[in-house]
């Protein structure tokens, strides 16, 4: 079902000939340093394709001859048509003994080229090039050769001095090329590697030429096929070998791949979240493909199609609440990859409907809301989420499946992880006294993300145990919620705003001390605080204030006949949420109805 919705991903773009997907025998491969050359050979000029895209740089795409699949001790002796990195090109790195078989490979390769290609201008002064070794040389003395053995594998073919593209791209290869795929789809079993070459397709259900290796795919910076078998190994079946066990023609694994491959090169299709990367397509043309990723991450700044105005503001509209969910039947896609020890490994496949997994997202979005402060930024993402949950805010620290799991419980309506819920409230109860390094002041450690996390998580998984002795968790302070944990958690803030305006310009509070005990074993602090709270209000130079928080402190406390000794994960949870509330309505604009409320 994967291989088959990804092959008539390939088709529809293929179909449109401004989609500028590579065909059959071809792909999109980008080309840092180009080598221009005379038709005699000469050396002109090593260029430099790159351009500068934010922070990185990034060299011209071409539409070339389709690169092999090579791996294994002999992986040099394989080489691609007029195109390759810099081993086999020029030998380089020259000490690296592997790099010189690469380079005898290349050589070898150009001398056995067919005579119609041989007759192309550009051809001939490619094998011109090599039969001069002061040509090498003169590459290798050239300005931007430091900048190309930079970098790693570096990508390079040629180019004759005066044509617009390099030899790949002329005419006569390109031909070349297309009548090779031509010839491969009409052989007969006896004309190509025997009858066991050929079987039916797993894909189209026709006869045909079964491809033995397919093409890898780069994940995150790991690079494997997606299908994949071992020679000789112990899952052989009947006598079967490599991909012949599972068999795919080559002209359907060409298209499986190529679409998989576009679709993981599209910055409007796909995300990355931990180790995983998630693509999105639907079976007919809409726009819902290109916004599902909005839901998940931010539009990049570096990506001027990703900050255009219609993108900014549908982004806008899902994060504010007023985002439509499309009442559209068409099929819907997400695929999540990740790396593995031999090949990729598939996180999760969710086949669906644009209607359906909308609803899904807009019930994500619902789940987060929760109150925040003015000037907040309301988008929260899957990665803003994370990174909340991360130590120091870094991805490479988090748990290795937390990111996928996160996005699995989104796309198929499930509770989220429960891991999530411990590591946030580790993340909360960890960063209990964490300061702004540049002013001094304290970070709060019940963000708005977090806060909006373990809401989502508690209200989620609740809604799923139906249970009916909980109370769901709203968007703002809720006066009516009796649960231990929610009540604590508001008690702890209003002991702590008392002590700060009791105590001005006190540089640490009982936050700082006491959150993490507070909100897991009550009993141990809180008598402390109780009785700490009476001096704080005795220095309060505002009888109104000491009346405001005398009425609050006796709402709050009101019907709890002791402190619990142990608050399960759940109620550590609700107390960050009463927290949360009550900083939050501390600091809302007071009205008469409700006196409890700050200034």
């Amino acid at each position: 079902m994967i291989l088959q919705a990804l092959k008539e991903y390939y088709d529809r773009k293929a179909s449109d000939p401004d989609s500028g997907i590579a065909p059959e025998g071809f792909e999109q491969k980008e080309i840092p340093f180009v080598v221009v050359i005379k038709p005699d050979g000469q050396f002109v000029n090593l260029e430099d394709t790159r351009e500068k895209n934010g922070n990185r740089m990034i060299g011209k795409v071409y539409l070339l001859p389709k690169s092999k699949a090579r791996s294994g001790s002999k992986s040099y002796a394989t080489t691609f048509l007029l195109w390759d990195h810099i081993g086999y090109l020029f030998g380089q790195p020259e000490n690296d003994q592997k790099a010189q078989n690469q380079h005898k490979t290349w050589l070898q390769f150009l001398q056995e080229l067919p005579d119609c290609l041989k007759q192309d201008a550009g051809v001939q002064a490619i094998l011109n090039f090599y039969s001069d070794p002061n040509q090498i040389t003169a590459v290798k003395t050239s300005e931007s050769w430091a900048d190309c053995i930079k970098l790693q594998s570096c990508n390079m073919t040629f180019r004759l001095a005066g044509d617009p593209l390099p030899i790949p791209c002329r005419v006569a290869v390109q031909h070349y090329v297309q009548s090779t795929v031509s010839r491969a789809e009409g052989l007969e079993p006896d004309e190509a590697e025997g009858e066991d070459a050929f079987g039916l397709c797993l894909i189209t259900g026709e006869r045909g030429e079964i491809a033995r290796t397919h093409t890898r795919t780069p994940i995150n910076k790991d690079t494997k096929s997606l299908v994949a078998f071992q020679k000789n190994s112990g899952y052989d079946s009947y006598g079967k070998q490599q991909c012949h066990n599972a068999p795919i023609s080559k002209s359907a694994e060409f298209a499986y791949t190529t679409g998989l491959n576009t679709l993981l090169k599209s910055s409007r299709q796909r995300i990355r979240v931990g180790d995983a990367a998630t693509v999105f397509w639907s079976k007919n043309t809409s726009t819902f493909e290109q916004e599902a990723p909005l839901f998940f991450d931010e539009p990049r700044k570096d990506d001027p199609d990703q900050n255009a105005p219609a993108v900014q503001a549908v982004y806008t509209s899902i994060w504010n609440g007023a985002y439509v969910v499309p009442d559209d039947d068409t099929k819907f896609y997400v695929l999540g990859l990740s790396p593995n020890s031999a090949r990729i490994s598939v996180r999760y496949w969710q086949v669906s409907t644009i209607k359906e997994i909308g609803t899904r997202f807009k019930q994500h979005v619902d789940d987060l809301a929760i109150i925040h402060g003015d000037g907040v930024n309301p988008a929260l993402p899957v990665r803003r989420l994370l990174h909340g949950v991360a130590p120091l805010e870094d991805d490479d620290n988090l748990p290795a499946n937390l990111g996928g799991d996160l996005v699995r419980a989104i796309l198929e309506g499930l509770p989220y992880p429960l891991s999530l819920l411990q590591a946030v409230t580790r993340r909360v109860r960890a960063e209990q006294s964490k300061k702004d390094k540049k002013t001094g002041k304290a970070l709060p450690n019940v963000s708005y993300p977090r806060a909006a996390l373990i809401k989502a998580c508690i209200n989620r998984a609740n809604r799923f145990k139906k249970s009916t002795n909980t109370e769901e968790l709203k968007v703002s302070l809720d006066l009516n919620n009796k649960n231990i944990g929610y009540r604590l958690g508001r008690l702890f803030a209003a002991l702590e705003k008392l002590q700060s305006e009791a105590n001005p310009g006190l540089n640490a509070t009982i936050r700082d001390k006491f959150y993490g005990a507070a909100s897991s074993t009550p009993v141990t602090v809180f008598g402390n605080l109780m009785r700490l709270k009476n001096h704080h209000l005795a220095k309060l130079e505002n009888g109104g204030r000491r009346v405001i928080f005398e009425r609050l402190l006796a709402e709050i406390i009101s019907g709890i006949d002791n402190f619990p000794g142990h608050l399960n994960l759940e109620d550590q949870g609700r107390f960050a949420i009463g927290y949360y509330h009550q900083m939050q309505d501390f600091y809302t604009k007071k009205t008469e109805t409700n006196p409890v409320k700050g200034e």
